[in-house]
């Protein structure tokens, strides 16, 4: 079982959810990729396996991975402040995977329906969801 998380910005949320998902489920392979180099430095300082920054590598491990993790923006284009490009978006879209999106109402995207949970709570919530992928796998 191979797990992608993706983030940009500073990569916080993506760090967590690495941190999370490695001390949940230390065997998995988990690789890291970041749409800029700091969110990817932060993921594997989180404790990826490994690592990649930018839109080809969005797009070749989107290809590989059999689980997809991160905020809701990969799958937008231009999210993230722009971060995020077409490419990566529809990679991550077009991907075989089962994608776990975290809910995050920021630049200019507002998922409704969302209520006032804390970011521990929805993290929470994606690594429970990942525990029932691996249990049916």
């Amino acid at each position: 079982m191979h797990i992608v998380v993706m983030d940009g910005q500073g990569g916080r949320l993506g760090a967590q959810l690495v941190k999370e998902i490695k001390s949940s489920f230390p065997e998995i392979l988990l690789t890291a990729i970041g749409t800029n180099a700091l969110a990817t430095a932060a993921m594997l300082k989180a404790g990826a396996d490994a690592g990649a920054t930018g839109e080809n590598p969005a797009v070749v491990a989107a290809k590989g991975a059999d689980i997809i993790v991160g905020p809701i923006g990969i799958v937008i284009a231009d999210s993230m402040l722009g971060e995020v490009t077409e490419k990566m978006a529809l990679a991550v879209s077009r991907a075989s995977a089962t994608r776990i999106l975290i809910p995050v109402n920021r630049c200019s995207n507002l998922i409704a329906g969302v209520g006032g949970q804390s970011t521990a709570a929805v993290l929470s919530d994606a690594v429970e969801k990942i525990r029932l992928l691996l249990e049916n796998a």
